[in-house]
C-alpha cells in the first residue's frame, strides 16, 4: 500500500516520528508521499529526518491557497520558491498541495487564483504532476486547471470529497482521485456513491494524516498506517480483494509520480 497524501512533517509527528514511520512499515506501506509547504525550513528540516528513516519516501512541494496571502507583493514569487525547494530536493515528485479554497478564504481569491495559476504553469514547465486541493472552488479549479494545463498535465485531486460532476471532470482530465479517511465516515454514502463509478485505475489511496482519521480512529491523530482503512473501505466499495485493490493502487501511483 502507500499513502500518497500525509504531512508527516507537521509539528504533530515530530515528537514520535521513528515510531509513526515503524507503525506505517509494520503496516505494510511501500512508500508514502509528503507534502510539503513551499519556504517552510521548519518542514524541510524534518523531510530530511524523514527521509533518512524511510528512503522510499518522495515529496511534494508547493504553496497551499492558505498561504497564498504570503505573496501578495508579488504571486510569481510562489513559484520561484516552491522551483528553488525541488531544485534541492531530490526525491521531491510533484507539486502541491495548490489549489483554491473558498471555504475559509485566508487568501483572497484573485491572489489565490494568480498564486494557483503560477505553479500549475510551472508543472507543465518541468513536467511534474500537481496534487489539487479545491474547496467550495471547483468551478474555478478546473478553468484554471484547463486553461494553463493546456491538455498536457498531470494530476490528482487529493482527498476527494465532490459529487459526480467533479469526479467525471477530473477523469476526463486524465486525473487521478485520490480518497482519504472521509470515506469511512457514516454519513459520507453520497461520497462512497461517487467513488464507485470511478475506475479502480484512477484511484488513489491517503491518510491527509494528521487529519481526518478513519473509521475506527476518529477524533485520535490520524497516520500513514491507518491508510490500511481506506484500502480496505474501497475493496469492500468495489467488491474486491484489499489485497488487490493496494496492488492496484500502488500501481496508479507510481504511474502518475514515477517515483
Amino acid at each position: 500500500m502507500i499513502d500518497s497524501h500525509c504531512h508527516l512533517a507537521d509539528d504533530a509527528f515530530t515528537a514520535d516520528l521513528d515510531a509513526v514511520v515503524a507503525r506505517a512499515r509494520d503496516a505494510g506501506l511501500e512508500r508514502v508521499l509528503v507534502i510539503l509547504e513551499a519556504g517552510n525550513e521548519k518542514e524541510a528540516a524534518q523531510a530530511d529526518r524523514i527521509e533518512r528513516l524511510w528512503p522510499e519516501t518522495r515529496m511534494a512541494i508547493g504553496v497551499h491557497p492558505h498561504q497564498a496571502h504570503q505573496f501578495a507583493d508579488d504571486p510569481a514569487r510562489a513559484a520561484f520558491v516552491v522551483r528553488e525547494q525541488l531544485a534541492a530536493t531530490p526525491s521531491a515528485r510533484a507539486i502541491g498541495e495548490i489549489g483554491l479554497d473558498y471555504h475559509y478564504d485566508y487568501s483572497p481569491r484573485e491572489l489565490q487564483h494568480a498564486v494557483f495559476r503560477r505553479q500549475v504553469q510551472l508543472a507543465r514547465e518541468r513536467d511534474l504532476p500537481v496534487v489539487i486541493h479545491t474547496r467550495e472552488a471547483d468551478e474555478d479549479t478546473l478553468t484554471i486547471l484547463r486553461d494553463e494545463g493546456g491538455g498536457r498535465l498531470r494530476g490528482v485531486l487529493h482527498c476527494f470529497t465532490g459529487g459526480p460532476a467533479l469526479a467525471d471532470a477530473a477523469l476526463a482530465m486524465g486525473f487521478y482521485i485520490s480518497l482519504a479517511g472521509i470515506v469511512t465516515f457514516p454519513r459520507a454514502e453520497e461520497l462512497r456513491q461517487t467513488v464507485r463509478r470511478v475506475p479502480i485505475d484512477r484511484l488513489l489511496t491517503e491518510t491527509d494524516s494528521p487529519f481526518l482519521a478513519p473509521v475506527p480512529f476518529r477524533g485520535k491523530r490520524n497516520e500513514p498506517a491507518n491508510v490500511v482503512n481506506v484500502v480496505g473501505a474501497l475493496a469492500e466499495m468495489h467488491g474486491g480483494d484489499a489485497a488487490e485493490l493496494g496492488r492496484r493502487t500502488n500501481a496508479n501511483f507510481h504511474r502518475l509520480f514515477r517515483p
